[in-house]
C-alpha cells in the first residue's frame, strides 16, 4: 500500500516537472512568435507633442502614421506581422523628450522612431538615439544641425536653409517688400529660420527694419512688440512662428488697428490657424510642401482615406507623418528589424513615391522637395501660381 502511495506520488511529481519544463519552452513574446492565433508583431515608435500648445501638431502626426500602418495592415502587414504603433507625449518639450527618447531605445520592441516634432525636441533626444544606435526620423525638424548629430538621425522636410530662400523670394519679390519685420520663436528652429529667411532677403535687396522675438507658450501679449514693429512702418511682416502665435499676433495686430500684410513658413499650414484668427489672417502668404489641391492621384486617394477615417482634410504635417512612416516601413520590409539594417535601408532609399513628392536622401540624410505658396483667401488656404 505504501509502496503504490509512492509510485503515485512520484508519478504525480514527474507529470508537474514535465508540465512546468513544457511551459518554460514555449514562445513568451507575442512580438516574436505567433501563439494562439495572434500575429507576430512588429513596434514603431511616434512621438510628438499630443499635449499643450502645440498639441495639434502631434495630433497630425497621430493621425497620419495612423493611417499608414493601417493600410499597411490591411494588407497583410510586413512579411504577416502586424505593425504597431507606440505613442509617446514629448509635450515638445526637449527635456520631455529626452526622457520619452530615453524609454524608447530602452524598450526592445521599439525598431524605429517617427518623431520628433520640432527641432528643439529633436536635437535634444539625437544623441540618446545615436549611443543606443536607434532610427530617429522626423517629419519636420528643419534645423541645419539635426541631421549632422550622428548617422541615426534622418528628416523628411527641407531643411530651413532651402525653405528660408525660397519664402524670402516670395516676401521681396511677389509681395514687394522692401522694408521687412520679423517676429520669431526664441528657440533653436525659430532662430535659424529668422537667419535663413534675413540673409536671403538682405541678399535680394530688402532691409530688415525690425527683428523681435518671443518664448514660446509663455508670450501672451503682442502688443509692445507690435506697436514697436507699426512704428518702423513695414511692407510686410514675416513670422518664423508656428499657428499658436501667429493666430495671437494676427488678431492683436487688428485690434490696434496695424494693416501689415503677413508672411510665413509651413509652420502655418494648419487649419486651426484660421479657426483661430478668422479674418485676422486673411491674406497671409505661407510655403508648404503639401496641398490637398494636388491632383496627383497618390495625393487624392490619400485625402480620400483620411476624411473616411477622420471626417476632417489632411494637412502638411498629416501628409509627411504618412510617408515617414511609410519609409520607415519600406525599409523594415527591406532590412527586417535589426535596428541598424533598418538605418542603412532608409539611408539607401530612392525616390519613395510620397504624397508630399518623391523622397530620396542624399548623403546627409537630408531631403529636398518642391515648395509650393499658399495665401489665405475668403478663409481657404489657396495655391498661388
Amino acid at each position: 500500500m505504501k509502496k503504490n502511495r509512492k509510485s503515485l506520488i512520484l508519478i504525480a511529481l514527474l507529470l508537474v516537472t514535465a508540465m512546468v519544463l513544457a511551459a518554460c519552452s514555449q514562445p513568451t513574446s507575442s512580438t516574436n512568435n505567433e501563439k494562439d492565433g495572434v500575429k507576430e508583431s512588429i513596434t514603431i515608435a511616434v512621438t510628438g507633442p499630443l499635449s499643450g500648445d502645440y498639441a495639434q501638431y502631434g495630433e497630425a502626426f497621430r493621425k497620419g502614421t495612423a493611417l499608414k500602418v493601417k493600410e499597411i495592415n490591411a494588407n497583410g502587414g510586413i512579411d504577416g506581422k502586424e505593425v504597431k504603433i507606440l505613442l509617446m507625449d514629448d509635450k515638445n518639450d526637449p527635456k520631455e523628450a529626452a526622457n520619452v527618447a530615453q524609454r524608447l531605445v530602452e524598450d526592445k520592441r521599439v525598431v524605429g522612431v517617427v518623431g520628433h516634432f520640432s527641432s528643439t525636441a529633436s536635437l535634444a533626444t539625437a544623441p540618446i538615439y545615436q549611443k543606443a544606435g536607434l532610427v530617429e526620423f522626423s517629419p519636420t525638424a528643419s534645423h541645419p544641425d539635426f541631421t549632422k548629430q550622428g548617422t541615426y538621425m534622418f528628416r523628411n522636410i527641407n531643411t530651413q536653409a532651402i525653405e528660408g530662400p525660397i519664402v524670402a523670394d516670395m516676401v521681396v519679390n511677389k509681395m514687394q517688400g522692401k522694408k521687412i519685420a520679423v517676429i520669431y520663436i526664441n528657440n533653436d528652429w525659430g532662430i535659424t529660420a529668422k537667419d535663413n529667411f534675413t540673409n536671403a532677403a538682405k541678399e535680394l535687396g530688402a532691409e530688415i527694419v525690425a527683428e523681435e522675438t518671443f518664448i514660446g507658450g509663455q508670450t501672451k501679449d503682442f502688443t509692445p512688440t507690435l506697436t514697436k514693429i507699426n512704428e518702423k512702418k513695414p511692407d510686410v511682416l514675416f513670422l518664423a512662428a508656428f499657428y499658436s502665435e501667429t493666430g495671437m499676433i494676427a488678431q492683436q495686430m487688428k485690434q490696434l488697428g496695424y494693416n501689415i500684410p503677413m508672411a510665413g513658413l509651413s509652420s502655418l499650414f494648419n487649419e486651426e490657424l484660421i479657426k483661430l484668427a478668422g479674418d485676422a489672417v486673411e491674406g497671409l502668404y505661407l510655403s508648404t510642401n503639401f496641398f490637398p489641391g494636388d491632383t496627383n492621384p497618390l495625393v487624392q486617394d490619400f485625402i480620400t482615406n483620411f476624411k473616411v477615417e477622420y471626417n476632417s482634410e489632411p494637412d502638411q504635417f498629416a501628409a509627411v507623418a504618412y510617408d515617414t512612416m511609410g519609409m520607415m516601413i519600406e525599409a523594415i520590409q527591406t532590412a527586417g528589424t535589426d535596428r541598424a539594417a533598418i538605418r542603412d535601408a532608409l539611408a539607401q532609399m530612392k525616390d519613395y513615391p510620397g504624397v508630399t513628392g518623391n523622397t530620396t536622401f542624399n548623403e546627409n540624410r537630408d531631403v529636398v522637395k518642391s515648395l509650393k505658396v499658399l495665401q489665405i483667401r475668403d478663409g481657404k488656404f489657396t495655391v498661388v501660381e
